[in-house]
């Protein structure tokens, strides 16, 4: 396996995921988040308009927290994301060639993987970090269970991840989750309730990281 990198993420940190069909009020929606304590922000590509995103975000926040792409399935998905900005990328699949791009670059990759196989393909090919997807159908047993013989993975459940289990997949051995809608919510950001996203995402991290710390 090649040497991993720092990402900056450190253990317990919820990286929220913004999949949105209207990404005009991307940089309100960071500023709420990171407010809230969020340091990891993931614009997805099913938005045509999210690399912008990314641009805009990362010049407001500066280095207030981490700006990446997700969804990002190809290479030269990946070569695109990392020249618009992106500190990270991440994919929901394996996929060798996002992988091969970020260390080329020297960008984290956070690799999509379910199964046993994949999971340890892609912490052996490189990737930074492990995203465990879709969470919600393997529950925080499952990443226990992968830690058993691969203790060195570090894991991300995401996809199903939500405030009443958030801190059963740290306990269990995860390295981080991501929060995607649970989070990211639609009705709150349709009212720009930026303070009702902050407090909910304050709820988040106080939960993760409590649970990193027992």
């Amino acid at each position: 396996m090649t040497e991993l990198r720092e990402t900056g993420l450190r253990p317990g940190e919820p990286v929220a995921i913004v999949r949105l069909d209207d990404l005009a009020e991307a940089v309100a929606i960071g500023e709420a988040l990171v407010e809230g304590g969020i340091r990891a922000l993931e614009f997805t590509l099913t938005n045509p308009d999210a690399l912008k995103a990314v641009g805009e975000v990362r010049a407001r926040l500066e280095d207030r927290a981490l700006v990446g792409a997700g969804t990002v399935l190809d290479g030269e998905s990946a070569r695109e994301a990392i020249s618009a900005g992106a500190q990270f990328v991440v994919t929901p699949i394996y996929q060798r060639d996002v992988i091969e791009r970020g260390r080329e670059s020297g960008v984290p990759v956070i690799s999509g993987a379910m199964s046993p196989t994949e999971v340890f393909a892609a912490w052996q090919d490189g990737a930074d970090l492990v995203k465990v997807f879709p969470a919600r159908s393997l529950g925080p047993a499952y990443i226990k269970d992968l830690l058993g013989p691969l203790p060195q993975l570090k894991l991300v459940p995401t996809g199903g991840v939500e405030l009443d289990n958030c801190a059963a997949f740290i306990e269990a051995g995860a390295y981080t989750v991501a929060l995607g809608s649970s989070l990211v919510d639609k009705a709150v950001i349709s009212r720009r309730d930026w303070g009702a996203l902050s407090a909910l995402a304050r709820q988040y991290v106080e939960a993760c990281t409590a649970a990193t710390s027992l």
